[in-house]
């Protein structure tokens, strides 16, 4: 299957950034127990000292504190749904993007800006200050034009890639749930 072309992104850009800017439900959630691994869940469990628990965050995070511990601020990323579905377009033979939370929202800097907290289900997250600039990973399974347009200047500020976040309230997340800024 073909992978999607800058063009088609940027066509798509007006319908993505149209994404609504509060309530939006969780439409999806997965666990990344390991790399490459999925697992389609209907609630997720979070907390301040794990993240998700039954995550690979507290074994093989990509960022790391002075010490060599994980940084809380990549501890849970949202994706929406709108670039999601722009970019894995071969469902049956590229592995799901990973992000914990999938929702229609818009994560752009106007309407998130860095520190927002966000409760979903009894749990509250903080958005990062971390910029999500999307993986290798990324590039190799949805094309270099999918990662360079997330990382495009005029792009940064829709931060397209979703948010990072830090657990800052313990408890639980489900399927359905609203995402709302506090």
């Amino acid at each position: 299957m073909k992978q999607v072309t800058l063009a088609e992104l940027q066509a798509a850009l007006p319908n993505i950034l149209a994404a609504p800017k509060n309530k939006a439900p969780v439409k999806q959630l997965c666990l990344r127990p390991d790399f490459g691994e999925r697992n389609f869940v209907d609630k997720i469990q979070m907390t301040r000292e794990f993240g998700t628990p039954s995550e690979r965050w507290n074994t093989a995070p990509w960022l790391k504190l002075p010490d060599g511990s994980p940084d809380p601020r990549i501890q849970v990323s949202i994706l929406g749904t709108r670039v999601m579905d722009m970019v894995w377009r071969d469902r049956e033979n590229t592995p799901h993007p990973g992000d914990p939370i999938i929702a229609d929202m818009d994560f752009s800097h106007a309407n998130m800006p860095n520190g927002t907290l966000l409760n979903i289900g009894s749990v509250v997250l903080r958005v990062s200050d971390k910029f999500n600039d999307a993986c290798v990973k990324w590039k190799v399974r949805y094309g270099t034009d999918a990662k360079d347009w997330i990382v495009m200047p005029e792009n940064l500020q829709h931060r397209l890639r979703g948010v990072l976040c830090e657990v800052v309230q313990d408890g639980w997340v489900s399927t359905g749930d609203l995402i709302q800024k506090a």
